[in-house]
């Protein structure tokens, strides 16, 4: 057991947890190591759904809906691949939050040259998705113990900032409605004083007029000579 890949995922869980979310994962160089290590912590029916392990071109097409002509043209260790993967699996599984891995643990290349160590780590989620890489240096099984962290450590780091953008976005869309209140209420203040000004100098408002009956100049008896 990786005590340190499982410290790590006791971090993510606590978060999954406290917002009562489910994650996926979508595996192709590390077999089901990262969907091990998460199970391996009690009560993992609570925010786990399921996972896949696509270690072909093929069942990442088939099965996550991967585009081949990505592959065709890119290979599986690319970060658009990754996002493909952690999109399809959150679509397939209904989760909140999906983690993929597509790399090259060892002790060859693949076709494409790309160096051994390399991996990619997609996450999506149902508003936005990312994939970030890193090389490592070990053998086959030190790689896919490492990828499994970097992963859990993406995820973690990709939540957070996440929960900061959303926090930010609440803010600014509070602060913009207080805004347009106080406009609106400056705005209302500004009628209030121009109707109060246009009342107090319209002709009605001054003394009002006298009819002639009323003044006692005119008040003459035109019956007399």
């Amino acid at each position: 057991m990786d005590e340190e890949a499982q410290a790590i995922a006791a971090r993510l869980v606590r978060r999954l947890k406290e917002y009562g979310a489910v994650l996926t994962v979508a595996e192709s160089c590390t077999g089901g190591l990262l969907a091990s290590t998460l199970t391996d912590i009690a009560g993992a029916s609570q925010w786990f759904a399921q996972s896949w392990v696509t270690y072909s071109n093929e069942s990442k097409t088939r099965e996550l809906e991967v585009e081949a002509n990505l592959l065709a043209e890119k290979g599986a260790v690319d970060a658009t691949v990754a996002i493909q993967m952690a999109e399809g699996a959150r679509k397939r599984s209904g989760a909140d939050f999906a983690i993929s891995i597509t790399g090259i643990a060892g002790p060859k290349q693949d076709a494409s040259m790309k160096p051994i160590g390399l991996v990619y780590v997609g996450i999506a989620t149902k508003h936005w998705a990312n994939a970030e890489s890193i090389q490592m240096g070990g053998d086959r099984h030190e790689n896919k113990r490492a990828f499994v962290q970097f992963a859990l450590r993406t995820a973690i780091d990709c939540w957070d900032k996440a929960k900061v953008r959303k926090k930010e976005a609440v803010e600014k869309e509070v602060s913009a409605r207080e805004e347009k209140e106080r406009a609106e209420t400056l705005l209302q203040q500004e009628k209030d004083l121009i109707n109060a000004q246009a009342a107090q100098s319209a002709p009605w408002q001054d003394d009002s007029w006298k009819s002639e009956s009323e003044d006692p100049k005119l008040d003459v008896d035109w019956n007399e000579d």
